[in-house]
């Protein structure tokens, strides 16, 4: 038991098996190098930047963080490239800093900092950088440095992403101009979050637009290196979102959501004086899914976007399906020339990578069980497969006619080994698998369940590849119990009508198919015993559990919650009226999603937990479900964490969760 014992020190020391698995891969135009990133060991968090050269197998170290700094304590979090990748650009430590792909020179680049998401324009001349809420650029040389885009007020930023996206701002590809987001968050709500283990901190003020509230102005600008901008426009009344940008061959873009989520539109945007055309349009009664990757454009300039028809997820092209139903779309990874690079799923717990060209059609890419992602240029495919036996996966570069080079992963080996067996529950053939302790027997009697579900929109649970939760999941069952992990309603994987299920009510199907996984699992597997039963969730999993044991006593035991959103309007405009709609037209359903509404109900052991510096889902969320529990008399405990975010996760905190689950399901 003493490896066993070890896993939770493990996740901390490895940041959840991230460390020493190589990641954000480029390709040069001509396929024969990759870069990435990688760290040089499992517990490693100095992640350096790497270079393969495929013809000779090389593998060259571009930039080390304890050589540029002298110490290993930060590592590389990002870089780009120009267009032809020969230079990097990327920060470390809050400094610009630039490395040359051929000789491996790197130069620390007299930026303003802290400087941070630079990068190169396509010809490598000069690098954007965003500083102090402005937009920067600087030559290549290091000189010339200065703002083209510089906040008009205290809540506004350039260059800064919006919803939570991955780029803030796109070079042209003649590297004269820039396509510029611009925030304008003084209409947005101020809240605060404070740390009460240091009460002379003076509590940190973010700007958080919850469901019913103002949203951020976000506007787009074709922003000149002289400084000179011009907005482009359209009905920012009735697109108030804006999910994605670019810049491609064929002219800047932008994809703008209605705020009811129901109306996408991919906009061609005029450069010379910033006039938008609708591209395409996409509508939905209860909102249009914005597809990782869509709309764009191929090199010919077809337009590449995905329907919802008849449960599934095509991709099209030019408005036209060209994948088969029942395999469904997950994301678009790239588009090389007219070759479209995407992950689908035939079965909900394997994503495969495909490639689409109209030459050849829909072709499967990755063969063996597994979640596979990529990356494809210049006829080289980085392929990664995370599969059921380690952690991080495996990455291979591909080239046709050549042998397969691997790129190493570094990360740590688990100390305890899985012992999961997959399951298909009940009529809607939910998707489950079930955890058993390694010393468990057939003959060693019926252990108690516990359900260690997420359940919402943003990730599955069930899946073919080991990752961290799986592991964690394993630890909960090495302590004495039978742990069942299901995907029901609302999950990913299944298809856009299994996804929509939840809209109007974001709980009640999910809990459902929590409570159908159980029984038919306890049916298949007489070991499970149904008189102890608990449920523990973080997230909207910590959510699911609260709503367990308020709606269905007669079924859970004992729960423990963590980070749970308990008050729907404590939460993301964008994330929360997507299911359930603006708050002021439809206030129903808000009430009856609130767990602290419901909080009188409570009969049974509940553990909340929660980060006091979560600013995702704040803590004003448990305290005002604690507030609820103790006015009407229900026991409960709390566990407070100073200083954690939204993703605790601490030795202490799995032990205590666990003796609390023992204590309540009796486990000795």
């Amino acid at each position: 038991m003493e490896s066993v014992s070890t896993l939770p020190g493990q996740l901390v020391r490895t940041r959840r098996f991230a460390l020493g698995v190589p990641g954000r891969f480029t390709v040069a135009p001509d396929g024969a190098t990759v870069l990435f990133l990688r760290g040089r060991a499992g517990d490693d968090p100095a992640t350096c930047l790497w270079a393969l050269e495929l013809d000779s197998g090389t593998q060259r170290l571009l930039a080390d963080p304890a050589v540029l700094l002298g110490m290993s304590s930060t590592g590389i979090g990002a870089y780009a490239t120009d267009a032809a990748v020969e230079l990097v650009a990327f920060t470390l430590a809050g400094a610009l800093w630039t490395v040359d792909v051929a000789d491996g020179r790197a130069r620390r680049l007299p930026a303003e900092g802290p400087a941070a998401d630079p990068r190169p324009d396509p010809a490598g001349r000069r690098i954007a950088y965003v500083s102090g809420g402005a937009l920067r650029v600087i030559e290549a040389d290091g000189t010339g440095d200065r703002a083209i885009a510089a906040p008009d007020g205290p809540d506004v930023t350039f260059g800064v992403a919006s919803l939570g996206g991955p780029r803030g701002y796109w070079w042209a590809p003649d590297g004269a101009r820039l396509l510029v987001t611009r925030v304008d968050s003084a209409g947005v709500e101020l809240w605060h979050t404070a740390d009460p283990a240091e009460p002379a901190v003076v509590p940190r003020a973010v700007r958080y637009a919850v469901a019913g509230t103002a949203n951020a102005e976000v506007t787009l600008w074709i922003a000149g290196l002289d400084g000179a901008r011009t907005e482009a426009r359209w009905d920012r009344g009735a697109f108030e979102y804006v999910p994605g940008a670019g810049w491609d061959a064929h002219g800047p873009y932008a994809v703008v959501q209605s705020r009811d989520q129901r109306t996408v539109r991919f906009l061609g945007i005029d450069p010379a004086d910033g006039g938008t055309t609708v591209l395409t349009e996409q509508r939905d009664e209860c909102w249009v899914q914005v597809v990782s990757g869509l709309p764009t454009r191929s090199g010919s300039g077809a337009l590449i976007a995905h329907a919802d028809l008849r449960g599934t997820r095509h991709l099209t092209v030019d408005g036209f399906t060209v994948t088969p139903p029942g395999l469904q779309l997950r994301a678009v990874l790239g588009v090389d020339g007219d070759e479209v690079l995407f992950t689908a799923s035939e079965d909900p717990t394997e994503t495969h990578v495909w490639s689409y060209r109209a030459t050849d059609g829909v072709r499967r890419l990755s063969a063996e069980a597994g979640v596979h992602s990529g990356v494809r240029r210049g006829g080289t495919l980085v392929h990664v497969a995370r599969c059921a036996d380690q952690p991080g996966g495996r990455v291979t570069v591909v080239r046709e006619g050549k042998p397969a080079v691997p790129i190493a992963s570094l990360v740590e080996r688990p100390v305890l080994d899985v012992h999961a067996t997959p399951l298909v529950l009940g009529p809607r053939e939910l998707r489950g698998v079930l955890y058993l302790p390694s010393w468990h027997r057939p003959d060693g009697g019926r252990l108690p369940v516990l359900l260690d579900p997420y359940g919402g929109a943003g990730r599955q649970r069930v899946t073919a590849e080991l990752d961290w939760r799986c592991l964690v999941s394993q630890w909960f069952a090495e302590q004495g119990f039978a742990v069942l992990v299901a995907d029901g309603r609302g999950t990913p994987g299944r298809g856009p009508d299994w996804e929509r299920d939840v809209h109007g009510d974001l709980f009640g199907p999910v809990l459902d198919d929590q409570v159908a996984a159980l029984q038919e699992a306890a049916r298949l597997r007489p070991e499970l015993d149904l008189g102890r039963v608990g449920i523990r969730g973080w997230s909207f999993g910590g959510s699911l559990a609260v709503l367990a044991v308020l709606r269905r006593p007669d079924v859970f035991h004992a729960a423990v919650a963590g980070a749970g959103v308990t008050d729907q309007r404590l939460y993301h405009a964008y994330w929360r009226e997507r299911f359930l709609g603006h708050p002021d037209e439809f206030p129903e359903r808000y009430e009856a999603c609130s767990l602290v509404r419901a909080a009188p109900k409570l009969t049974r052991p509940l553990l909340l937990t929660h980060g006091l510096a979560d600013d995702k889902s704040h803590p004003a969320n448990t305290l005002r479900l604690s507030s609820a529990l103790l006015a009407a008399g229900r026991p409960h405990e709390v566990l407070l964490l100073p200083g954690a975010g939204h993703q605790a996760i601490t030795e202490d905190l799995l032990w205590h969760q666990v003796r609390f689950l023992q204590r309540h399901l009796g486990v000795h």
